[in-house]
């Protein structure tokens, strides 16, 4: 299995980490390989919401990468599913209060199968990049 994860601390609320991070049109203000992306169905930040979005793949190509939410905890916790485009995997964003703030915990897991066995260490790399994006995260929201 193929996992990933970080953490880190944001000055801001666990209900407005969440609030932002629940909306998935906001992926494009912190996630570097959002070429696009759009609410397909469902209520934004809602469990069955599916997002459609186009992924910077290798060589910069697009790629789908359509997502739904899994579960939805307000300031605790959201889960979602990649259920379109090559890799498949699940995700979490955990939420903490902190001091002077949220931990956020971003963890990523994929199971592969069949060829995808082949390019495992690439999507460990891949998945490696979107957790560590937090950092992004945290700038965006202190900033607004």
């Amino acid at each position: 299995m193929a996992h990933a994860e970080n953490d880190l601390t944001i000055n801001r609320s666990p209900e407005d980490v969440f609030a932002f991070l629940a909306d998935g049109l906001n992926n494009a203000a912190w996630r570097s390989g959002i070429q696009s992306i759009a609410l397909k169905t469902g209520t934004p930040g809602a469990v069955g919401a599916i997002y459609a979005q186009t992924l910077s793949g290798p060589g910069g190509r697009p790629i789908t990468g359509d997502y739904e939410i899994t579960a939805a905890d307000p300031g605790r916790r959201l889960d979602f599913q990649v259920v379109a485009g090559p890799a498949r995997p699940a995700g979490t964003y955990h939420l903490s209060e902190a001091t002077g703030g949220t931990t956020v915990r971003f963890s990523l897991d994929l199971e592969p199968k069949g060829l995808m066995k082949v390019v495992g260490p690439m999507i460990a790399r891949t998945m490696r990049a979107e957790v560590d994006q937090l950092g992004t995260l945290k700038r965006v929201l202190e900033s607004a």
